[in-house]
């Protein structure tokens, strides 16, 4: 019980520590921040949920007391909650096997196989994390549209002229530009550091042995039917304006990501028969890493595979025929 208690509060000021360096304006805390929930959820998938939220309420608990109440109610939402719920996923499985084995057999007990939570649900907990942390961090600026975007425009024009002191008109219609699509872009990468956080947290508690789950097939990874349904009806939202509008935005965008997840693995799946194929992903990846606007092609592939079954068939062709019947 000691050594529980203890790890919860390392994850815990580790978590806290990483989170709080953002105050100190440097370009390493910027990363630090954003992997701000890997000991949480390290903590979480490894020695359970209750450790995690042992930690993370330490953890908010004194963010509050040296920085004040935000701070405390940011972490809490940012990076506690999702570090805990998220590994919690991660360990939930259900039994589909014999339910109890019949003790008048002869021969041992069979353990019972297990169905652990997809991968595809995981993902789109992580887009509502994604959405949820944004929409908070835009209500801090303001409770109406036109207050936020006047925040956000104001916040970069005074970024703007303390490096050139001549803004031009140029740059005014450059800053509203970046203003109408900031809210999609923070939630764009909101998405895509909760998602490598999660990834490296299974990866170290699979590296020490932790882990209690098997390695999942991520290439099988595909997002519940309804969420194309979802993504219609919040793309449908984002032509009526005012905040409503910036809420399907940020919807939007983390549900194309999901898809652009999905992408990648119908990608990872239908190069299966390249004999190039290690070139054609390291390719595809280098390039939306370095460019980011290919992913638009992921996020085609991924709905495309949701509607039309691509990996599905193709892998339906790459099974044998059935053997003839004697």
């Amino acid at each position: 019980m000691m050594a529980f208690g203890l790890i919860a509060l390392i994850a815990g000021a580790a978590s806290a520590l990483m989170f709080a360096s953002i105050v100190s304006g440097a370009l390493i805390s910027l990363v630090l921040f954003y992997l701000a929930p890997l000991p949480l959820m390290v903590a979480s998938i490894g020695w359970g949920p209750l450790c995690a939220s042992l930690g993370g309420i330490t953890a908010a608990i004194g963010l509050g007391a040296l920085f004040g109440l935000p701070y405390c109610i940011a972490f809490a939402v940012t990076v506690a909650l999702p570090a805990w719920w998220l590994g919690h996923l991660v360990l939930l499985s259900r039994q589909v096997g014999p339910v109890a084995p019949d003790a008048s057999a002869a021969e041992p007990p069979v353990e019972p196989e297990l169905e652990w939570y997809p991968v595809g649900r995981l993902l789109l907990w992580i887009a509502g994390f994604a959405t949820l942390t944004t929409i908070a961090a835009l209500l801090t600026l303001g409770t109406d549209a036109e207050t936020i975007t006047g925040t956000l425009q104001r916040g970069l024009l005074r970024i703007l002229r303390s490096t050139d002191p001549q803004t031009s008109a140029e740059a005014s219609q450059l800053v509203d530009a970046l203003v109408r699509i900031a809210p999609a872009a923070a939630t764009i990468v909101a998405m895509m550091t909760l998602t490598l956080n999660l990834w490296l947290s299974a990866k170290v508690t699979a590296t020490s042995g932790r882990l209690r789950r098997p390695w999942p097939d991520l290439k099988t990874a595909e997002l519940p039917p309804m969420t194309l349904v979802a993504l219609c009806i919040a793309l449908a939202f984002c032509f009526t304006g005012g905040l409503l509008a910036i809420v399907a935005q940020i919807t939007t965008a983390a549900l194309m990501m999901g898809y652009a997840l999905t992408g990648f693995a119908v990608l990872h799946t239908l190069t299966l028969a390249l004999k190039s194929r290690t070139f054609w992903l390291g390719s595809t990846y280098a390039v939306v890493v370095v460019f980011g606007w290919p992913v638009i092609a992921m996020v085609i592939l991924g709905l495309a595979d949701a509607v039309f079954g691509f990996r599905e068939r193709f892998l339906r062709n790459r099974q044998p025929p059935p053997l003839p019947t004697p």
